[in-house]
C-alpha cells in the first residue's frame, strides 16, 4: 500500500517518504502561492486558481487572501460559502465545508494527527481524519478545528473556540475546549 493510499483511508503514514504526495504538498503550495498575490479585484482568476486549487467550489463560494493548503485537492467548499482572510486548511483528509457557511479570519482546520509517544513521533509518521462543516454554519475568526471532528448543520461557533469534539447540529457553542451553550431556538430571530 503506498503513503497516499494509507492516508487517505486513516492510517499512520509517512509523508516525506512518498514522491507523489511531496510533489502534490508544492504543486498546491505554488498555487496558494499565485491565490495569494492575484488582485483582489481580479475575481476571474481567483476563482479559476481556486477551482484548480480545490476538490470542489460551489457557486458563489469566496475565499479571502491569504489561504494556505497542504494538498488543496482534498477540499470542498459549498455553494455560496465565505471564508475570510488567513485560512489555514490542512487537508491530509477530506475538508468538507458545505453550503452557506460564513467562515471569520483566521480558521484552522487540522486534519492530521501524530503520534504521542516521542520515539514514535520522531519517525515522521502521522494520521488524518476528515472535518465536517454542515450546511448553515458561522464560525467566528479564529476558530481551530481538530481531527474528526463535525459540526452540524446550522451551528455558530463562537470566535476563538478550540473544537476538539463534535457539535450537534443547531446549537451554539464557545470556548477552549469548545462547548455546547445551547439550542439556537425562534427566540434567537431578529425579526427579518
Amino acid at each position: 500500500m503506498t503513503e497516499r493510499e494509507k492516508m487517505e483511508q486513516g492510517a499512520w503514514y509517512d509523508p516525506g517518504a512518498d514522491r507523489e504526495l511531496r510533489e502534490a504538498r508544492r504543486r498546491a503550495a505554488d498555487l496558494a502561492f499565485v491565490y495569494n498575490q492575484t488582485q483582489p479585484s481580479d475575481r476571474d482568476r481567483q476563482g479559476e486558481l481556486l477551482r484548480e486549487l480545490f476538490g470542489h467550489v460551489g457557486d458563489h463560494a469566496s475565499v479571502l487572501a491569504p489561504l494556505q493548503v497542504d494538498y488543496g485537492y482534498n477540499v470542498s467548499l459549498g455553494d455560496r460559502s465565505f471564508i475570510n482572510h488567513g485560512a489555514y486548511l490542512m487537508d491530509c483528509a477530506p475538508i468538507t465545508i458545505g453550503n452557506d457557511v460564513f467562515i471569520g479570519p483566521n480558521l484552522g482546520a487540522y486534519t492530521a494527527q501524530h503520534p504521542l509517544v516521542a520515539e514514535e513521533r520522531n519517525l515522521g509518521v502521522e494520521r488524518a481524519l476528515p472535518i465536517t462543516i454542515e450546511d448553515d454554519c458561522w464560525l467566528g475568526g479564529d476558530v481551530k478545528i481538530m481531527p474528526g471532528v463535525t459540526i452540524g448543520r446550522g451551528c455558530v461557533i463562537g470566535a476563538g473556540s478550540i473544537v476538539t469534539r463534535d457539535v450537534p447540529a443547531g446549537h451554539l457553542a464557545v470556548g477552549a475546549p469548545c462547548r455546547v451553550v445551547r439550542a439556537i431556538t425562534d427566540e434567537d430571530r431578529i425579526g427579518l
